[in-house]
This record gives structure tokens, C-alpha cells and sequence, in this order.
């Protein structure tokens, strides 16, 4: 078992397996992209799959794969055939916009990894296109639409961006009505590639939620897994959820579980922090296996409280893009 130096015990992993990603989405990255790593630099599927198992002998029995966008790799299915045999790894989920996962739902549901969040941050076709900079809202929509018939547990995510989507709020919010899907709304952050920096942001969980209750007085709140990042609600009548996922308001660092690994290696303890290490070497190195666990444990035994403590010992531009740092 993974205990954190502020006794928080560690079982979830967000494993990223790409840098890049097929969108451009204006709160991620530039418009003309960032530097991608070279192939060289990220994990083979064969590694990811070694790391996996070595996580999950030290008491990670959840594993959600990120990017960038995961499935830009043609070899992902490989990997995760190999997760769905795991013995002790209960949680299988996949972060993705949903341009390039249709080819691979079938095949997902057959390995029963079906807890699959979508990254979807406007539900009008113009609004869509201007923040992702591409023409794909008819395939992403048509997805959602078809992993939520074919029984997938769907999580929307939302981020709540000034000026741009905020309209979409309740329109989003519509397909909870009609799809037993899960709806979560998050509040922006500064990871932007450097293209932005901020101190606040308008829209926080509190301004949301007060938008959602003008036109929905009656939700109610669910209850929640004590490690959950997302306040969840329901309104009666609606098939489905909503959530707010306080991400720069940071209310939830004190059951924080989780640790997320880059593509190319860098160990985060916290979104806010500078990678702890870079483990990709150390793999590729002889008698990796007991040198990763040691470097685990390193890690998780020096991270900080909060996400502000650890954003203190990093002042400055937040110049990563959240394509590289496990989306």
C-alpha cells in the first residue's frame, strides 16, 4: 500500500500515453501547438505495461489512461488488454474527446472497460469548433450518444471558460435529462502552455452552482466517495448527474489518492507541482523493477499538503500545457 507523507493512502494512477493530441483546444495549448516529445522519449506500450503491473503490486488498484489523447496511439488497445488482466486492478477508465475512440468501443466493452470520461466543453457546434480549433463536434457527439446506448458509464467534463462557453451550461446540463450520464463542470486552471496566466478565475464551483439553481431550484446533493474530486448533484425528473469539480479553488486536496505519471515519465504528486522525477530511465535501467517502487515511495513521501502549498514552491508562469501533464 502507498501512503503519502500526510497519511493519504495512494491507489489511483492517471497514466498518460501521449503528449499530443488532435485537438487544439485554446485553454490547453497555442493555437500552433507545443513541443511535442519525440517518440524516443515516451513509453513503449511494453513499459506502460511493466509500470502498471509494478504499480499495482504496491496497492494501485484504480488506473485511468490519459494523453493528450490516448487513442492518437494505434498500439492502445495492446495495453489495455493487458490492464483488463491484472489481477487487483479494479478501475479501468479512459480520458478522451472522443474524436478517435468509435473504432475501439466495441472492443472496449468485450475487456469490460467501460467508465470512460469525455472531454466536451460546449455543446453548440460554433462554440465547439472555436475552442478546439477543429471540425469534429458531429463525431464527438455522435460518440457520447453511442457509448451512453451501449451502457458505458459516460462522464462529461466541462470547463467553465469566461467569455466563451458559459452559455452552454444549461444546454449541457439538458442531457442529464434525457442520458443517465454525469455532467461535472470545472473551473479553469493555468495550465495553457504559457499562453495565459492567471490569479482568479470568474467562473468558480460557487458561481456555477448559483447559475445552475436560477433555472433548477431544486437539486440536491449526492453523496460522494470520500476521494472524490467532483460535489455531485441531482435534479429530480433528470436521468442523469451534474457535478463541479473545484480544480483552482482546490477544496478537495485533503483526500487527494491519486498520482499521475507522464508520458515520457515525470511523476506528478499534485497538478500544481513540479514533477517529482522522471522514472522513464530508471525503467529502461537494470534491476528497474525494486528502483521504480523505491522511486514511488520517494515521491508520495515528500508531496506537498495542498495544491496551494504546492503551487508556492513554484512561482511564476504555469508554462505546462495539460496535454503534457496527463490532461
Amino acid at each position: 500500500m502507498l501512503v503519502d507523507n500526510h497519511n493519504r493512502t495512494i491507489n489511483y494512477v492517471r497514466l498518460a500515453v501521449t503528449d499530443r493530441c488532435n485537438l487544439r483546444c485554446n485553454y490547453c495549448m497555442p493555437a500552433e501547438g507545443i513541443n511535442f516529445a519525440k517518440n524516443d522519449k515516451l513509453f513503449t506500450i511494453d513499459e506502460l505495461s511493466r509500470l502498471s503491473e509494478i504499480l499495482v503490486s504496491q496497492g494501485v488498484d484504480k488506473i485511468r489512461i490519459t494523453g493528450g489523447e490516448p487513442f492518437v496511439r494505434k498500439d492502445l488497445m495492446v495495453l489495455m488488454r493487458h490492464l483488463s488482466q491484472l489481477e487487483g486492478l479494479n478501475d479501468i477508465s479512459v480520458t478522451t474527446n472522443a474524436t478517435l475512440i468509435g473504432p475501439y468501443i466495441d472492443e472496449l466493452k468485450e475487456l469490460g472497460i467501460k467508465n470512460i470520461n469525455v472531454s466536451m466543453d460546449a455543446i453548440n457546434r460554433e462554440t465547439f469548433e472555436k475552442i478546439t480549433r477543429r471540425d469534429h463536434y458531429d463525431t464527438v457527439h455522435n460518440n457520447i450518444i453511442r457509448l451512453i446506448t451501449e451502457g458505458f458509464n459516460v462522464r462529461i467534463n466541462f470547463i467553465a471558460l469566461e467569455g466563451q462557453n458559459t452559455e452552454d451550461i444549461l444546454p449541457m446540463l439538458e442531457l442529464t435529462k434525457h442520458y443517465g450520464v454525469s455532467v461535472r463542470f470545472l473551473e479553469e486552471m493555468p495550465f495553457n502552455g504559457g499562453s495565459k496566466t492567471f490569479e482568479s478565475i470568474a467562473w468558480d464551483y460557487k458561481r456555477i452552482l448559483a447559475y445552475v439553481k436560477e433555472r433548477h431550484l431544486d437539486y440536491y446533493e449526492l453523496p460522494s466517495p470520500k476521494t472524490s474530486t467532483s460535489i455531485n448533484y441531482k435534479i429530480p425528473g433528470f436521468k442523469g448527474s451534474f457535478g463541479v469539480i473545484p480544480s483552482f479553488s482546490r477544496t478537495f486536496c485533503g483526500s487527494c489518492n491519486r498520482l499521475r505519471i507522464s508520458a515520457t515519465g515525470d511523476v506528478i504528486t499534485c497538478l500544481y507541482a513540479q514533477p517529482s522525477m522522471n522514472i522513464r530511465d530508471i525503467l529502461r535501467g537494470e534491476g528497474s523493477t525494486e528502483k521504480i517502487k523505491e522511486s514511488i515511495l520517494k515521491a508520495i513521501g515528500s508531496r506537498s499538503k495542498t495544491g496551494f502549498e504546492a503551487q508556492q514552491k513554484y512561482k511564476g508562469v504555469f508554462a505546462n500545457s495539460m496535454t503534457s501533464i496527463g490532461g
